[in-house]
């Protein structure tokens, strides 16, 4: 660990032990700080905030911004003079130089563009540093036997993704192989696109000590486990990228023995959040401020559902990420959690690009969140996995996949029955559900989206 890194670990442990007044100085004191960095140093938010006060230690204040604005004007963006949109893409285009420094200084990482625009993304090293120090809160509430199958394992972490490619996970991995190469064992990747029987039988000859990986995932090696095709015994097993359902999570507890921890993290921000004991996620609010709007960018208050929610991420200085429209559906906890944490904590509830809207008749429309059918559809026995495709306003296109000796009959006649169900509740009972040929599909990054709605932004 760097002295840098030792540091502000031991910071972040700190301002945890001082209370919310110490969290929201530090947030306040960095905001300052970053909005001074970005309009001195970047063409766009000098431009953007040239109407606003010297000093800005209220996110209000700022402008919103989106990826589409931010890739349009990319050199503009940049606070590093020398990275141009031109060479970050030529970077990524070479496979072989993932988890390479770009210009020898940053970590590249792209996203899959499943909205329809890829992002590109530089991590300075004090972004990193960050990223390392807070990461460590989330082993915070480990028991004494969770604590010793981590050690049973040597350290070894495996992270279940989509291999090739600058995402973050990938890239990330990378870079600690290149910096660490004595202890490149201790991190290892393993393809979501192989068989799962070969996954798991890999899983089985590395036997990780922790075990990361897309929610759902997770869900079916939990299958694996449950059936005696995977045999590994993880002290900690990390689900991101995907909502983790309350039933999902269940399962996958029971079937590792495992603690189970979410984690909310973005291409935009690493760090973002991590899952609790009491099933609520901690935004690093000392190093990122999360606010929940409304589709007008209005705040909503806590205990009800955002429309989408604005990122600003405190450490990145190369690439400012100030007031972003982020895209997710989340819900604040109006109280303090009952783990004890003080950072404030949410729920993510889906993302707001992958809402079902259907009209209902005079004008009307209902707004279904991917959480709607993944907590009906997880309690149904048979299906490995489902996938909602929105092909016209009215009809649904529903893809199965259904687990391993179940009957596919039996399996569609219920996941027919029951959604047919949902949308009935909701005014949409008129909507058309179509059996799929193919099976479920997954992003080139490796995530699996529950429903995809008719029109991608």
């Amino acid at each position: 660990m760097t002295e840098s890194v030792r540091r502000l670990a031991r910071d972040a442990r700190r301002v945890l032990r001082q209370g919310p007044a110490a969290i929201r100085q530090r947030q306040h004191a960095r905001l300052a700080e970053i909005v001074a960095f970005a309009r001195a140093r970047s063409p766009y938010f000098r431009e953007l905030y040239r109407a606003l006060p010297e000093d800005v230690a209220d996110p209000a204040l700022l402008p919103v911004t989106d990826k589409k604005t931010l890739m349009a004007r990319f050199d503009e963006w940049v606070t590093d003079r020398d990275v141009t949109l031109e060479k970050a893409q030529a970077f990524v285009a070479d496979p072989a130089l993932v988890g390479e420094r770009f210009q020898g200084r940053y970590l590249v990482t792209t996203t899959s563009g499943t909205s329809g625009l890829r992002g590109i993304f530089l991590q300075d090293e004090r972004s990193v540093a960050v990223g390392n120090a807070v990461g460590r809160r989330a082993s915070a509430g480990l028991g004494a036997g969770d604590v010793l199958r981590l050690l049973r394992g040597a350290g070894r972490t495996a992270i279940v993704s989509a291999p090739g490619g600058h995402f973050a996970t990938v890239a990330s991995a990378a870079r600690f192989r290149r910096d660490h190469p004595r202890l490149g064992w201790m991190l290892r990747e393993f393809s979501i696109h192989q068989p799962l029987a070969d996954l798991a039988a890999e899983l089985d000859r590395y036997k990780p000590s922790s075990l990361t990986g897309f929610s759902g995932m997770l869900g079916l090696l939990a299958g694996e486990q449950e059936a005696g095709r995977l045999r590994i015994h993880p002290g900690m097993v990390i689900a991101g990228g995907e909502a983790l359902t309350a039933d999902n999570r269940a399962r996958i507890a029971r079937a590792f023995h495992a603690r189970v921890r979410s984690a909310y993290a973005a291409t935009e921000c690493g760090f973002l959040a991590y899952g609790c004991a009491d099933d609520w996620l901690h935004v690093n609010s000392d190093w990122a401020v999360l606010e929940p709007v409304d589709a007008d960018y209005r705040p909503v208050p806590p205990g009800q559902p955002s429309h989408t929610v604005l990122l600003t991420n405190l450490a990145n200085q190369v690439q400012p990420i100030l007031r972003y429209d982020l895209g997710d559906n989340v819900l604040l906890r109006p109280g303090p959690c009952p783990c004890g944490s003080p950072l404030p904590a949410v729920r993510v509830q889906g993302r707001a690009a992958e809402m079902l809207v259907i009209p209902t008749g005079r004008g009307g429309h209902a707004g279904l969140s991917p959480m709607l059918f993944g907590t009906l559809l997880d309690r149904l026995p048979g299906i490995e996995q489902f996938q909602l495709v929105q092909t016209a306003s009215t009809t649904l296109r529903v893809r199965l996949k259904p687990a391993h000796g179940a009957d596919p009959e039996q399996v569609w006649q219920a996941v027919r029955d029951e959604i047919g169900r949902l949308l009935a509740a909701h005014n949409a009972g008129h909507v058309t559900l179509e059996r799929a040929e193919e099976p479920p599909e997954r992003s080139p990054g490796g995530k699996f989206r529950r429903v995809v709605p008719l029109q991608d932004p």
